[in-house]
């Protein structure tokens, strides 16, 4: 059966794949390195796994803001700690709010322009 996750380019891999752990937590796995400099790596937590680029592997080119990844966390303080994060640097897109379903719900874009859907959902 096929399997998808997120694929993300950044400037820094090394130092960026760091960045996302710390908000994140998780294994880092390094699939690719070219003398000092990772190339390509993987974040591992839970089930999930993004899988991090940097521009020099991918060569990215611009098209738009198509794509965002989508985070439901396991508490409200861990969707708080989260959202505080990665809005350091980045952007609010939608502010953090009681959504329809019982829960918390943000949109925000990243220090590194990643898009981000976070939710939590209360029992």
């Amino acid at each position: 059966m096929p399997s998808v996750s997120p694929f993300v380019v950044v400037d820094n891999c090394q130092e960026e794949i760091e960045y996302y752990r710390s908000v994140l937590g998780g294994e880092i796995t390094i699939l690719r390195k070219q003398e000092d400099k990772v190339l390509n790596a993987e974040l591992h937590f839970e089930s999930t796994k993004i899988t991090f680029a940097d521009t020099i592997a991918a060569r990215p080119s611009l098209k738009g803001n198509y794509v965002k990844v989508m985070l439901k966390l396991d508490t409200e303080e861990q969707f708080g700690k989260v959202y505080e994060e990665l809005t350091t640097g980045g952007h609010i897109n939608v502010e953090k709010y009681e959504a329809p379903f019982n829960g918390l719900l943000a949109i925000i874009t990243d220090r590194n322009g990643i898009g981000w859907v976070l939710s939590y959902y209360r029992d």
